[in-house]
């Protein structure tokens, strides 16, 4: 295509926004009464009942909100965090509080159970 080509095809495109059909009176009348008879047939109708709001809602709402669901999950992920992989600062603290040592594992808090299966 040629210059002259483009600007051509500029002038017919530009015709074609200015020009904006209007819809026909038959079509806007059969839109109108069809909105008319929905509206018609709905008017007899009762607006359908809520039970109330659900459990999730209602426990969002005795905590405090969304706000509180959130620190709440914040804390659960800091929580578990700092269980699974302690910084050793909480480690030092933890073992000086609890006057236990490195062997703490190996003491048997439960000496008489057995841990296998007994055939029967």
């Amino acid at each position: 295509m040629t210059e002259r080509d483009v600007d051509n095809l500029d002038i017919f495109f530009d015709a074609a926004r200015r020009q904006v059909p209007d819809p026909s009176p038959d079509f806007m009348q059969r839109v109108l009464d069809d909105a008319l008879a929905e509206q018609r047939r709905l008017a007899g109708r009762k607006a359908p009942r809520r039970a109330g709001p659900g459990r999730l809602r209602q426990f969002v709402a005795a905590i405090g909100g969304w706000p509180a669901v959130a620190g709440l999950a914040t804390a659960s992920v800091a929580g578990l965090w700092i269980g699974v992989n302690p910084p050793s600062a909480v480690s030092m603290t933890a073992e000086a509080y609890l006057n236990s040592g490195a062997d703490a594992y190996l003491v048997d808090l439960a000496p008489d159970f057995q841990f296998d299966v007994a055939e029967g």
